[in-house]
Order: structure tokens, then sequence, then C-alpha cells
């Protein structure tokens, strides 16, 4: 059986993605103190201390890459982006950090000319990591430990649409009344919910075929789910029909609704 092998790039944010999981899992077992940020949003020390091991690996590794980051942005730390540049969400789920259930992320991606064009979803405390890039999408399960080089990957691909209907996921943490009503246009056969990034690798792997969102997200939120996804024969659209981009500075990096599917 062949399986498939990530680039030295992409191999370079895998270990990253679990250098950084490393702090937070240290910290996710400990009482833990929690701040809010100018937005209300919720930050705690794992986010910044993931951050700041991701940060350095990038400066390592692509020293002439711009970075867009969670915490250093909420921090108005921005730099000038190019076509080329890289955004990070060091722990994508803090509710769900803070609710300790597991479905929490560390989210690397590069985005190329607006485009998702690799991305990294680790969820560290379900032990199980997806990538994307090239047109190739892959996920595993395995210890925080274990060597990355010895990894089986196994291929994600997106599954036709059911004839019995859809499965849907849905934000456990920001569920709306749009959605719900966006639903009621949809042959829902099923309907899950789930955390963080996940929900695009959930599709991606074909155990979901539709996530729709409406409320706010930023770039750094979708962009390695989306790299996944669209790695796998998915596509992530906005509400008007147009793929969700990237790089969108003049609006701050927030996105606006959209539709991931199979």
């Amino acid at each position: 059986m062949t399986f498939p092998v990530p680039s030295p790039n992409m191999l370079v944010l895998l270990r990253l993605a679990r250098a950084a999981a490393r702090e937070i899992m240290a910290i996710y077992g400990s009482d833990f103190a929690v701040r809010n940020k100018a937005d209300l949003s919720p930050v705690t020390e794992a986010d910044e201390k993931a951050e700041q091991v991701i940060l350095a690996g990038l400066r390592e590794h692509f020293p002439d890459v711009p970075v867009v980051a969670e915490e250093q942005a909420a921090a108005g730390v921005v730099p000038v982006t190019a076509e080329d540049f890289f955004l990070v969400d060091p722990l994508d789920g803090t509710k769900e950090f803070l609710s300790r259930n597991g479905e929490f992320t560390v989210n690397i991606a590069r985005i190329r000319q607006g485009v998702p064009a690799m991305g990294v979803v680790y969820a560290p405390a379900a032990g199980a990591m997806y990538w994307g890039e090239s047109g190739t999408a892959a996920h595993a399960e395995f210890a925080i430990d274990d060597s990355l080089e010895k990894v089986e990957w196994k291929i994600c691909k997106v599954r036709p649409a059911p004839a019995a209907g859809l499965t849907v996921i849905a934000s456990r943490s920001h569920r709306d009344t749009e959605t719900d009503a966006y639903l009621a246009q949809v042959k829902v056969a099923k309907l899950i919910s789930a955390g963080s990034s996940l929900k695009f690798c959930k599709v991606a792997c074909g155990s979901a075929d539709l996530y729709p969102r409406f409320g706010r997200t930023m770039e750094w939120d979708t962009a390695a789910g989306q790299a996944v996804l669209e790695a796998a024969g998915g596509k992530v659209l906005d509400t008007s029909g147009e793929p969700l981009r990237y790089g969108k500075r003049q609006r701050g990096f927030d996105n606006p609704g959209f539709i991931a599917s199979a």
C-alpha cells in the first residue's frame, strides 16, 4: 500500500504544530488562568505559548514569509502581508479548551495569491492530525511523541452526497438562527456538532457532507481547514457563491459567511 507523503515544507509545519501542541497539553491539565481580549474572546497562556513556538519556527524555516497570527493580531501586531504569507491560530477552539472536551486544534496555513495552498490541523487531545497540499489531503492518529516520519498517513477524500440526505456538521459554540434557517432548506439526514476547524476535516475525510457558518470567523480560524478540505476535493464558498479568499486586510482579516461542502 502506498501512503501519502508530506512535502519537506509540510513536514516543517507538522512538526511546528506538534511542538505547539506540547505547550498546550502541558497547560491543559493544569489550573490555568483565563482573561478576555479586547473583543471579549477568551485567551489563555496556552494560546500565547503555542503561538510563540510556531512564530519562532516559521521565522527559522521561512524567514522571508510574513506571518499573521491570532494573538499578535489581537495585540495590533500585523505585518505587511504579501501574496505569500502564513496564517496561524495557535489554539482554535479556546472555548472547547476551557470546557476540556478535546475539540481544539492548532492551525497553520500558507496562503498564496489569496488561496490556502497548504495547511495543517492538529487536535492533540484527540491525537488526530490532518494536512492538505497540492491536491492531496491526509490524516492519521498517533501519540504526541510518536515519530512523524513513521506515521502511516491515510488519504482524505470527500464522499458523494448520500441519497438519504446530508450529514451536516455545525459549530458547538456558535450556532445561530441563520444557520437554522439555511438548514431548513437542505435535506438533512443527520446533524452533528463539533468545535474548531475539525468541522472542515470531518467533511474532508467523508464523515460529514456540509458545514455552514454564517457567524463571524477570522481568516486564521478557517485557512488550514479549508486547505485540507479543498485538497480532499471539497470547496468553501462565501454566501455569494465565490471561493473564500484570504488576505482581507482592509476588513481586519475577518471572513464573510460561508458554506464548506464535499
